[in-house]
């Protein structure tokens, strides 16, 4: 029962309700426990400037794949192999950039993270192996060609040009102005577009943002806050803000939401279900190479086993941001607040000196009962709108409604025409 048919009745706005942004509560909890446990141990402050960029930093490898991760979910796929990808187009890279030049190697690099994505989505679709046995065998595989490319031994970046290239693709850094203020635009910008795109600037969605908009910037002249941004980081901002746009706001993102939602109505309403999980599969294929080479840049070589369990990382992350594993349903920002609570973790294991030991069980603890919450709210949501549907129609005219006990006469039920139950369906899903 929605809110205007309740009168005198006030609820969350769907934005905000638990099972939609329960992750980004999930991560404020996080942050606040964090915070004042450093700060009762007399640690450094958790939230100062140079902390604050550490975790993006460290944020901008599993947050770039968890975004392509959850792409290929959305579609109603999953990848296994990108950890494998990943450490190929490294080794791709270093082992050929002293021969044919840096910027050619980096590019043989991402066709090679292409082409296996490429191999995993048309055996997958075309051939009709289950995605889950094809990215296993390709991650094995590849894990040997891996072997094989860098002889079972870590490969160093040659001096000269390749160091050079490494560095002009991961070794600048900026620093922001304050970020209280840059975030007070960016929320302002955000609820003036919504409020002009719906002619509606009394509505939650663009309400809310315009509120926090205007705080921020108010607060800004007592809130100096500046961080050094990485080139990285700026990565995976831009492909975040990409990512989340076109699967919001563009035909390619409706078609890939109902791909995975529905791929037999999909494919009867005229949709290349097929095409776009191929394209998916590609997607994370290239991301992975190229994450595989930032990861190179920094360290200046790659082991043949580096980036071992990344795409068990990535996975965890969509799935702390409430992706789905059977598709269709998903968020790319909230995949990547996932990354940083996944993270944020880690970091704070390393500021409070708690050890290592731990870490696996409670970043297993956070995934079950991540799941479990909104596993929860789905069921919820799904037992609501099932209850709606067999609610007697009591508001209607007098004429029209039926007797006591919900049972209207023979032949007079009403179904709803197909229209409106499709456009239910995608607003449930968008608003998931």
């Amino acid at each position: 029962m929605s809110a205007e048919a309740t009168p005198g009745r006030w609820r969350l706005p769907a934005a905000l309700r638990l099972g939609n942004a329960g992750v980004v509560y999930a991560f404020a909890l996080l942050v606040m426990v964090l915070t004042f446990a450093g700060q009762a141990q007399g640690r450094v402050s958790y939230l100062g400037p140079t902390n604050v960029a550490n975790i993006l930093d460290q944020t901008t490898l599993i947050g770039i794949l968890a975004i392509t991760t959850t792409i290929v979910l959305i579609s109603g796929n999953f990848d296994l192999s990108v950890g494998a990808v990943a450490a190929l187009g490294a080794a791709v890279c270093l082992s050929l950039s002293d021969a044919i030049g840096f910027w050619p190697a980096l590019a043989l690099a991402l066709g090679s993270g292409a082409l296996v994505g490429l191999f995993n989505g048309v055996v997958v679709q075309y051939v009709g192996i289950n995605a889950f046995i094809v990215t296993l065998g390709t991650m094995t595989a590849v894990r040997g060609l891996v072997l094989i490319v860098t002889d079972g031994r870590t490969v160093t970046a040659p001096d000269g040009a390749a160091r050079e290239g490494l560095r002009a693709i991961d070794g600048g850094s900026w620093i922001t102005p304050n970020l209280y203020l840059l975030a007070g635009l960016v929320l302002l910008a955000a609820g003036a577009w919504r409020a002009a795109r719906t002619r509606n600037w009394k509505a939650p969605r663009a309400l809310v943002p315009l509120a926090a908009g205007i705080a921020l910037v108010a607060a800004s002249p007592l809130l100096i806050f500046t961080i050094r941004i990485t080139q990285r980081t700026l990565y995976l901002l831009v492909l975040a803000v990409v990512a989340a746009w076109v699967l919001r706001y563009t035909t390619i993102g409706r078609r890939l939401y109902a791909s995975g939602g529905n791929a037999e109505a999909a494919r009867l309403s005229g949709i290349a279900v097929d095409r776009y999980r191929v394209v998916a599969f590609v997607l994370n294929g290239t991301a992975a190479s190229f994450i595989g080479v930032l990861y190179a840049a920094r360290l200046g070589s790659i082991n043949p086993t580096g980036l071992s369990g990344f795409e068990l990382t990535a996975l965890a992350a969509a799935i702390l941001g409430g992706t789905s594993l059977f598709g269709g349903l998903g968020s790319v920002s909230k995949s990547l607040v996932g990354a940083l609570i996944l993270t944020t973790l880690k970091n704070g294991f390393n500021i409070l000196n708690l050890g290592a030991n731990w870490q696996g069980l409670v970043e297993g603890v956070v995934l079950i009962v991540a799941a479990g919450v909104y596993t929860v709210s789905l069921r919820r949501r799904q037992t609501r709108r099932i209850r709606e549907a067999e609610t007697p129609a009591a508001s209607g005219p007098p004429g029209e409604q039926g007797p006591p006990g919900g049972q209207g006469p023979p032949g007079k039920e009403k179904e709803p025409p197909p229209e409106k139950v499709v456009a239910s369906t995608a607003a449930e899903r968008k608003e998931g």
